[in-house]
């Protein structure tokens, strides 16, 4: 299995990938960062800067990269935070199935996606994968934060993000949840009105 051969095949992987731009999160869900572009009708997605936790694999740009993202929710301006990874690599496949914090505190792991590149000689893998992160255990970690992810290999990826990181993603977070919430505000007043003229209690 040639360099060319798998870089040609992992480019044709990565085209079928969204990398660091957000899914909007399920209902249920609990450079300086971008806001506005990746939003869905509910959530606005905010993207903060990536960064390598490997080498490019095999020289490929936009792999082994890792960033936050953070999805607010338009309504009622609550957050869910992401560390988000895409990991290339040859060999045993991983299988990444769990995450926990730098004190061994488990947090929620979202498997995204699991790709073959190529077994043409060897396997090679690319997956995407990404971890919960409390906003609080972002707050009370300004410095840096530690996060560990599992494989079903036995395999383990320590992940620092960086203090520049957590602040530039948090002012972020902070200016677009305050518009959101100014949005909201601001249409509040007309819907009251309307219920009050009525006089029926009903919408």
């Amino acid at each position: 299995m040639t360099r060319a051969f798998v870089g040609a095949a992992l480019g044709a992987v990565l085209i079928g990938c969204i990398g660091c731009a957000p899914a909007p999160p399920p209902e249920n869900s609990a450079a300086a960062p971008a806001a506005g572009g990746d939003s869905s009708p509910r959530f606005i997605g905010v993207i903060g800067a990536k960064a390598q936790h490997a080498p490019p694999f095999l020289g490929v740009p936009e792999t082994n990269f890792y960033c936050l993202r953070s999805f607010v929710d338009r309504r009622n301006g609550e957050v869910l935070h992401q560390l988000y990874v895409s990991d290339s690599y040859s060999g045993t496949e991983r299988r990444w199935h769990a995450a926990r914090d730098g004190a061994g505190r488990p947090l929620r792991f979202v498997e995204i996606s699991r790709n073959e590149i190529s077994c043409s000689g060897g396997c090679s893998y690319l997956e995407e994968f990404a971890a919960d992160i409390p906003e609080g255990e972002l707050r009370s970690n300004p410095r840096d934060l530690a996060i560990i992810f599992s494989a079903d290999s036995g395999a383990e990826k320590r992940i620092l993000i960086s203090g520049t990181q957590i602040s530039g993603q948090l002012a972020a977070i902070d200016k677009t949840r305050n518009s959101a919430l100014s949005d909201v505000t601001l249409t509040q007043p007309a819907a009251s009105a309307n219920v009050t003229d009525t006089g029926t209690g009903t919408r």
